[in-house]
């Protein structure tokens, strides 16, 4: 069996040490992102929620980064929320602002009564681009 290949932002938060699991793994062309949420530093939950939100989306970006990889990549999206009918109008605002025009990527939303503390998590799959096509783009 050969080793994960785990991929961490340069400022990995406390949470992942803390339950033990990896910020992303790549496996051949994909990264497989795990579930980010709105913590700060410290891997405490933000309390105000749209800065919650936005936070997922940062942290989301800096694992993203890490991997070689841009919300552009992102070929499939789940997030969960612990009250899907009050928040969903501020989850699409922070997610509009990102992906901002078609082709958007697969979305799964989820209600969760659960997450640790938190309100919103998003967990994606990308494509990393291969250096010859991503130089040939720029």
């Amino acid at each position: 069996m050969t080793k994960r290949n785990a991929i961490f932002p340069a400022d990995r938060h406390a949470l992942y040490e803390e339950h033990g699991y990896s910020a992303a793994i790549r496996s051949g062309d994909l990264l497989f992102v795990s579930g980010q949420v709105g913590s700060r530093a410290d891997g405490s939950p933000e309390p105000d929620f749209e800065r919650q939100v936005q936070l997922a989306f940062d942290n989301l970006r800096a694992t993203l980064e890490a991997g070689g990889c841009t919300f552009d990549d992102i070929v499939d999206v789940t997030t969960f929320h612990t009250d899907p009918e009050n928040q969903f109008g501020m989850i699409m605002a922070v997610k509009n602002r990102i992906f901002n025009e078609a082709p958007y990527p697969n979305w799964t939303a989820i209600g969760v009564n659960w997450l640790a503390g938190f309100d919103f998590e998003i967990k994606v799959i990308a494509r990393i681009p291969d250096a010859a096509s991503h130089s040939q783009a720029a």
